[in-house]
């Protein structure tokens, strides 16, 4: 019976992260107040809200490039709240905008090695000989093929289209083998036909990850997410399926400053 108990507590758990009664205060102003979320392992949740509505700001608290004021942070079952970003880096919570800074003059491909050099414990020893990340190639390919990207490998990164940089971004940061994602508008300035495909990427590259996404548009969010968290002023509004939240008149009054009954 005792072998039993101990196996059912280490069954993997449902959620991958989860956030308690999270604060940040900047000098009497509350940026965010009592945000409480829970991530469900494998999913794609969404954070929107109004211009000013924190979710910038809940994004540098996740990452830790911002310390709550009060609350905690629980990922993969471990509190991060007083956590450094590259040790959440190396538990395998990636921002894209940490690692998606490509290096213009590289080739995709070696954009896609620099992520990947971290495995073979050479990250910071950039005066070996570059032919040491040979070894890398093919795997660098892979990574390229699974965005789209295979034909443009040795295309500089400054010669790729806006959204074609986006998909080199995210090779970027499934190179760095994530286990949960954090995509800041990753569709931000994009044409409709970029988005569509950047949309279609990151439900391809959601297999065996979570993925945690702030994004604008409302056409990407109806299709890709699971669930989604409406924020305003700093505190949860909504949450739940598109479907429920987009019906919900304090989300439309947030949106558009009216509802239907108005």
């Amino acid at each position: 019976m005792e072998e039993q108990a101990v196996g059912e507590q280490t069954q993997p758990s449902s959620t991958i992260l989860e956030t308690r009664n999270l604060t940040k205060d900047f000098k009497g102003f509350t940026a965010i107040s009592d945000v409480s979320i829970n991530v469900k392992t494998g999913s794609i949740h969404a954070l929107i809200g109004p211009n000013g509505a924190g979710k910038t700001t809940f994004f540098n608290l996740l990452t830790k490039f911002l310390k709550p004021s009060a609350g905690q942070i629980i990922y993969a079952g471990k509190d991060i709240t007083n956590a450094r970003p590259a040790g959440i880096a190396q538990q395998g919570l990636i921002r894209s905008f940490q690692i998606s800074a490509v290096f213009p003059h590289l080739s995709a491909r070696e954009n896609v090695r620099v992520a990947l050099q971290r495995k073979l414990g050479i990250s910071y020893h950039f005066w070996r000989p570059v032919r040491i990340l040979d070894q890398l190639n093919e795997e660098a390919q892979a990574t390229l093929e699974q965005v789209g990207l295979g034909p443009f490998a040795d295309t500089k990164a400054v010669e790729l289209a806006y959204g074609q940089k986006r998909a080199l971004e995210i090779a970027t940061t499934i190179a760095l083998k994530p286990r949960l994602m954090l995509l800041d508008e990753p569709t931000q300035g994009m044409s409709s036909e970029d988005v569509g495909t950047v949309t279609e990427l990151i439900r391809k590259v959601v297999d065996g990850r979570t993925i945690v996404m702030v994004e604008h548009n409302l056409n990407v969010v109806s299709t890709l997410a699971d669930t989604i968290t409406v924020l305003n002023r700093g505190e949860v509004l909504a949450e739940g399926n598109y479907d429920t939240v987009s019906t919900n008149p304090a989300v439309m009054e947030a949106y558009m400053g009216t509802t239907d009954a108005a």
